[in-house]
């Protein structure tokens, strides 16, 4: 399969004067074997050799003698699998020894800094490769698009040529490489299923994926210590969504100790980060995470296989269309910590963080606004000993902590929370819920009352847990519909023990009439519980104040980082605030007969809506799938939801952020007309689109049938 090229002689090359004398030492130790097939190397890459390489062309092809080195050429050379002797001498000046490691760096010419890759590259392979977007002119590393996290604005650009499709952007196979300051996107595959490695702007995978090695070599292993630095990973340096996006952001195939960090991650179809066979010590750090899962694995990180000593801390994980973290049957323990999860569950409705498997620590983290419960832990496969400590929750549609039933058989109740648990105290039900079935705590009253400015609290809990009492979030109407007896979790007031009997108090001074209490219970042998019924804070003759709600936050994911003060000026007059306007625009479309796609008349109305939300962009809107009556009410709800995603991806392509707009199916639960005839079915056969301002701005719907599809 593979074909050995001739044995190259490097005594010849070594006598040139084309090159300088410690440069052609150190050539005499690449390796000499060339290979017919692009993505495989042969045998064991040099180690010991550092080599400085420059890009100074964005073609892509074959390898060739030319005046122009290319990445592909350029990782060859570092690789040791292309000999310095087949390279013209234009390319060999843009060679030079490295200090201690190897270096692929870039100088290409203005206005050329977008790669179009014809085929995969050939995967990293010579341990301590630094790949540094950086490098490039224009590249400024005090520059940054996002004020919450500083990632630069990156100037090279990798993906996939216009009609080609390459399955991967870097492929790394080695300890210690380097990925940083690079934008890469469009690298995904129509045969994911058939492919022997995962596609992805970058995929972390053994050596022995990629090297075929010599008989007797053994030496193969996952590579260590890879790091993957201030990347935009499936979003173009212009900051748009790419016409061909990547299937993922980074995954961590076969690894140990990858170190993500300080990455731009969106607009991928797949996981911004998902890990497979082996990924310890995985540390997911200071990321922004926006919009991925648009078309596949929806989740914005996906962590499955072995991950002990994994950590996912520090970073902005927003909109993604399923949960923020979900864990799916790992192998060891997550720490999961100081994280930002908001608005995630655009298209499926999970629970900001998933967690299955035992000795996960969720801390610290703030989530808000997700369509389901705020962490919610499975109880099958058994999962046990998840500590849930420290967090904030605010606008949730379920329970803060929420430990599944075992008994509850519905996929879509164990990703998004079932519910209170019913107290459980025998040792078989224990077996029955997430987390040893440790019981909530209960309130021995549902209201305490304010004493000389102190509130004295008591309640049970199972005996020797350690009780955080909460001050609850304010803004949590959805939760408060569906469990009428909890609130969002906001911030501790107090710790305290229970004691043998399951007893507890405390005394609390920060409490004001009006304000509403819960609380958890951890036992480290269980972990943690889901919360308590809350309890309301009176003054002594039973009146309370009245709770103010925390303002409606904006469903933006980032801001632009705030420029230097300038000089201080007059302030002008404070201007009228503008009066209310009256916006016109169409509502629905239309779809033919059993299908899902996006027709050009139909196209052309998502063009005037996505206009109008370009125009304001305080308006979000929630898309509404409907079918006509005929076929099954489990097929017409996923054709309903086909038809809603399906307008959704069209106004993303539009550059319609995917945070302002959510998706719901009816299927045909809400027909428009009675269908008396074919014009009825169409009419019926629909996408509605509501649209909602919080600025308080009238808008008058306007019904169309331009693109009415009779049948």
């Amino acid at each position: 399969m593979y074909k050995k090229i001739r044995q190259n002689s490097f005594y010849q090359f070594k006598q040139s004067s084309k090159f300088p004398v410690k440069i052609k030492r150190l050539l005499t130790s690449l390796p000499v074997l060339l290979l017919t097939t692009p993505n495989i190397a042969f045998a064991q890459p040099n180690t010991g050799l550092s080599l400085s390489v420059t890009v100074n062309s964005n073609q892509d092809g074959a390898i060739q003698a030319d005046g122009n080195l290319t990445l592909r050429e350029a990782i060859s050379i570092v690789n040791g699998t292309l000999s310095l002797e087949n390279l013209s001498s234009a390319e060999q000046s843009l060679v030079s020894s490295g200090s201690n490691q190897s270096e692929i760096k870039f100088n290409l010419p203005p206005g050329q800094t977008i790669i179009p890759l014809q085929t995969v590259l050939p995967a990293l392979i010579n341990p301590g490769t630094v790949v540094d977007g950086t490098s490039q002119s224009g590249y400024d590393s005090t520059k940054s698009a996002t004020a919450e996290i500083e990632i630069p604005i990156p100037v090279v650009e990798i993906t996939s040529a216009p009609d080609k499709e390459v399955f991967r952007g870097l492929t790394i196979a080695a300890d210690n490489i380097t990925v940083r300051g690079l934008s890469m996107y469009g690298f995904s595959s129509k045969h994911k299923d058939t492919a022997s490695l995962p596609p992805g702007n970058i995929v972390v995978v053994p050596s022995d994926s990629v090297i075929v090695r010599r008989t007797g070599d053994n030496s193969s292993r996952p590579p260590k210590n890879v790091t993957i630095q201030n990347n935009w990973l499936g979003i173009t340096s212009e900051e748009k969504v790419p016409d061909k996006t990547s299937a993922f952001g980074v995954s961590v195939f076969n690894a140990a100790g990858t170190n993500i960090n300080r990455n731009l991650i969106a607009n991928n179809e797949g996981s911004a980060i998902i890990t497979g066979k082996f990924a310890e010590n995985t540390q997911i750090q200071s990321n922004i995470i926006v919009g991925n899962g648009i078309a596949g694995v929806p989740d914005a990180i996906r962590l499955e296989g072995q991950i002990n000593n994994s950590q996912v801390t520090s970073n902005l994980i927003c909109a993604n269309d399923g949960s923020g973290v979900y864990l799916f049957k790992p192998e060891g323990s997550v720490q999961i910590q100081s994280n930002n999860i908001k608005y995630n569950g655009r298209r499926l409705r999970r629970a900001g963080v998933y967690l299955m498997g035992n000795n996960h620590e969720v801390l610290n983290n703030q989530i808000t606004n997700q369509p389901g419960s705020g962490v919610a832990i499975t109880a099958y496969p058994k999962s046990k000993g998840n500590i849930v400590r420290d967090n904030n929750f605010a606008n949730i549609e379920g329970l803060s902590i929420d430990l599944n039933y075992r008994n509850t058989a519905s996929i879509r109740d164990f990703q998004r929370g079932d519910g209170p648990n019913p107290p459980r105290n025998s040792g078989n039900r224990r077996k029955d819920s997430a987390n040893g079935a440790i019981n909530a705590p209960e309130f021995l009253s549902s209201e305490f009352i304010v004493v000389d400015g102190k509130v004295n609290i008591d309640g049970k809990a199972d005996p020797g847990s350690e009780i955080d009492i909460y001050k609850i979030n304010p803004n949590s109407k959805q939760q408060i519909d569906l469990y009428p007896a909890y609130s969002a979790l906001g911030e501790v007031i107090a710790r305290v023990q229970a004691d043998e009997k399951g007893r507890f108090k405390a005394t609390v001074t920060d409490l004001q009439p009006g304000e509403i209490i819960s609380a958890i219970a951890t036992l480290p042998k269980y972990g943690t519980s889901g919360p308590a019924a809350h309890s309301a804070i009176k003054s002594v003759n039973g009146s309370g104040i009245q709770n103010p709600k925390s303002p409606i936050q904006n469903p933006n994911c980032t801001t632009r980082p705030v420029p230097p003060a300038p000089e201080p000026i007059p302030e002008p007059p404070i201007p009228e605030p503008p009066k209310p306007i009256t916006l016109s625009v169409p509502r629905n479309i239309h779809f033919a007969l059993d299908k899902d796609f996006i027709s050009p008349k139909s196209g052309e109305i998502l063009d005037k809506i996505a206009t109008a939300l370009e125009q304001y962009p305080n308006i979000v809107i929630e898309l509404q799938g409907h079918t006509d009556s005929r076929a099954s009410v489990a097929y017409n709800q996923d054709l309903a939801k086909r038809r809603a995603t399906n307008a959704r991806n069209y106004l993303v392509k539009r550059g319609i952020a995917p945070e302002r707009m959510t998706i719901r199916s009816f299927g045909e639960r809400q027909l428009r007309t009675p269908e008396n005839n074919v014009v009825d079915y169409a009419r019926n056969r629909r996408v509605e689109i509501l649209f909602f301002d919080v600025r308080g701005i009238d808008i008058e719907f306007e019904n169309q049938e331009q693109d009415l599809q009779i049948e």
